[in-house]
């Protein structure tokens, strides 16, 4: 039977729904916590609602709500949480007012946050958890912080809380701090908050610095991402500091002596360098010598010999490659190197090895319109103008007598040392014919020759001592003659008189109808070419040649 004092207890509790009582623990199970509340059946409280469980033990007291007096088994279902909410909502109310800060214990995370517990289940969003939303919400579970509360619903009875708030406020007072504080030179920690193309940004501890590429590294960088990464801890020199803006410029390079201070005393004029291939551009190569110093070999100074286009044609990224120092300049912070200087320069021996007058040989290597080049030696090239093929004939294209590859002789006339150049000449082999033409022609001699081109005025006529004679229109029939190509072909063998011989000009005219003239008839034709004014003379080699205008055998037939 009751006692008295028991019955009274019990008859002034009031078991019913949503009541708080008081109970005692009478068991711990894995699952559950069996409490006693007075009442004629025992009651239950989930396990998960005890912070521990593990720390539990029969006959502690606490309070609990009732939220079913009886379920199918008969038990009694209460809840130990939506006892301490019921509680200390109230209490809440009056202390935790919107903008209050008050701790809380990360409790779960849920759809769009966290659940905390603060005495009363609240809400943080995940936006209001850092500054930059976390990646992952469980790293905040179990955890205690402090937090602002931004919004309180009194009908829902929910509670919406912030951390970035008082971070922000935090990062604030310190930035303020730092701003006051902090001068040129200094140096401070940091962490790598974000990385981009231009730089990085630090954090200074609540105040945010950048750190531009070029005040990263004394050497060549490509990409911020290759000497920094997002959370890494460094120590930079403040640069700058504009208070009004809120903007620090700092540096890491600095923390460095400048390898260019003492450039003189590690590299001199002359010197031989190794360095690494950093960039290729079209007008040189720059090497990295050491961190932060890097010379320019242009392209000019990569061969004594060869015509270099562009360096990648001889140079790759990240060759090692040994160089000379040929200039320093501290000021601007440029080194200049050539490749070339490594070897002797083979025009040093040229003049020795190649003086004028020298006989040699060598293939044809190139042909422009100007003449053609022949290969002295590897590297070393003569040029052999279209003017110094041939004594006699003009020559328009060095093709009409050379070929490409093909191994000819020829005779040093000049060496340019400055502009390294070798001309050579392939017509110097021989005796000029026209030295001796007085030997060779007389006017009045008959010759026999092969028409080698038809022009509007006449046909030339190759003769002996690779010589051509001009025989003017005027001279090829008794009758007239409209079009020479009428009655002349290339190839075609012709016997002609030689009528005129101009020394000074290397002229020589012919006449085919005058092949048969008798000697009177010659000397009449001789007294007509003898009145000819200046400039009126038929056989002017040497101008028609330049003047030439070929005649097309198959006009006739195009037309």
């Amino acid at each position: 039977m009751l006692t008295m004092e028991e019955a009274m207890r019990q008859s002034a509790m009031r078991f019913a729904a949503g009541e708080i009582v008081k109970g005692t623990v009478i068991e711990v199970r894995p699952k559950e916590v069996l409490v006693d509340i007075g009442y004629k059946s025992e009651g239950v409280i989930a396990a998960h609602e005890f912070d521990d469980i593990k720390t539990i033990k029969v006959g502690h007291e606490v309070d609990v709500l009732i939220e079913k007096l009886e379920d199918k088994d008969g038990m009694v279902i209460l809840s130990k949480e939506k006892a301490e909410f019921k509680k200390n909502w109230e209490r809440i109310l009056t202390i935790a007012n919107e903008g209050v800060t008050v701790q809380g214990k990360v409790k779960a995370g849920v759809k769009g946050g966290l659940l905390v517990n603060i005495g009363v289940e609240a809400f943080l969003p995940a936006s209001q958890i850092d500054i930059v939303p976390p990646k992952n919400l469980n790293t905040f579970v179990g955890n205690t912080y402090d937090f602002k509360v931004v919004k309180i619903n009194q009908e829902r009875q929910n509670i919406v809380l912030s951390r970035r708030e008082l971070i922000e406020q935090e990062r604030n007072e310190r930035r303020s701090k730092l701003l006051g504080e902090m001068v040129p030179g200094d140096v401070r920690k940091g962490t790598v908050k974000n990385i981009t193309d231009f730089g990085a940004f630090i954090d200074l501890n609540g105040l945010d610095g950048l750190l531009h590429i070029t005040d990263m590294s004394w050497g060549r960088i490509g990409h911020p991402s290759e000497i920094l990464k997002v959370g890494q801890d460094i120590d930079v020199v403040v640069l700058d500091i504009n208070r009004e803006k809120e903007r620090v410029s700092l540096g890491l390079k600095q923390k460095l002596q400048n390898p260019w201070e003492n450039i003189e005393a590690k590299y001199q004029v002359g010197q031989k360098v190794k360095g690494k291939v950093v960039n290729l551009v079209p007008y040189g190569a720059f090497v990295e010598l050491e961190p932060g110093v890097e010379g320019l070999v242009h392209v000019t100074e990569l061969s004594w010999t060869k015509r270099i286009a562009k360096p990648s044609d001889v140079l790759k990224p990240e060759q090692e490659i040994e160089a000379v120092v040929l200039g320093i300049n501290r000021e601007e912070q440029k080194i200049s190197l050539g490749v070339r200087q490594l070897e002797t320069n083979p025009w040093d021996k040229a003049m020795e090895k190649y003086p004028a007058g020298t006989r040699v040989k060598g293939k044809i290597r190139n042909l422009t319109s100007y003449g053609a080049f022949i290969e002295l030696e590897e590297g070393l090239d003569g040029m052999i103008h279209v003017s110094d093929i041939s004594w006699t004939r003009k020559i328009n294209h060095p093709s009409e007598v050379l070929k490409k590859g093909e191994e000819v002789e020829a005779v040093v006339l000049e060496i340019d040392k400055a502009n390294q150049r070798i001309a050579v000449g392939v017509k110097q082999l021989s005796e000029d014919p026209w030295s001796n033409i007085d030997k060779y022609y007389k006017v009045g001699d008959l010759v026999t020759g092969h028409v080698t081109k038809l022009a509007s005025f006449g046909a030339f006529v190759g003769l002996q001592h690779d010589i051509d004679g001009l025989v003017h229109i005027s001279q090829v029939s008794e009758d007239r003659v409209d079009k020479i190509k009428n009655v002349l072909k290339v190839g075609q063998e012709v016997t002609a008189r030689v009528i005129k011989i101009d020394k000074g000009e290397r002229r020589i005219g012919l006449s085919i109808k005058a092949a048969s003239y008798t000697d009177e008839q010659l000397r009449e034709e001789q007294k007509l070419l003898d009145s000819l004014k200046p400039g009126e003379d038929l056989v002017a080699l040497q101008h028609a040649f330049d003047a030439a205008e070929v005649v097309d055998p198959k006009a006739d037939e195009k037309e």
